[in-house]
């Protein structure tokens, strides 16, 4: 995986890269949008948007570690947030969790709604 950084275009304003290049031969993952639940009880976990944003998170790289992946290997994420004043503090977890020398390419839409009353959803796509 590769990162694409270029002065021609905004630089990123969070913890992601402009684009991300992959080989042709590489396997996929496609991560459905992942809410803060709670696997064991099936329920929204509660907390402000770092808590709730680490339980997204944790719920990916279980997902990506079933798969034999790991979020090192995610190369774009959506992230869907009900409030975007919550952008900083997510990012804030978003960073801790996704680091190394090519960070995943990665939109942040603010949503009206979300399933299950959520504040935020998060799908990716990584490299197996």
């Amino acid at each position: 995986m590769n990162k694409i950084a270029t002065d021609h275009a905004p630089k990123a304003l969070g913890p992601y890269s402009q684009g991300v290049i992959i080989s042709s031969h590489q396997q996929l993952i496609f991560v459905s949008g992942q809410l803060p639940i709670d696997p064991g009880s099936g329920k929204l976990v509660e907390g402000d948007i770092k808590r709730l944003t680490s339980q997204v998170i944790d719920n990916i790289e279980a997902i990506l570690n079933a798969a034999g992946s790991q979020l090192e290997n995610v190369i774009r994420t959506d992230v869907f947030l009900i409030d975007l004043k919550e952008f900083a503090n997510m990012n804030e977890i978003y960073a801790q969790r996704f680091k190394g020398p090519v960070l995943p390419a990665r939109q942040t839409i603010q949503v009206a709604a979300l399933p299950m009353g959520a504040p935020i959803e998060i799908s990716c796509v990584a490299m197996i």
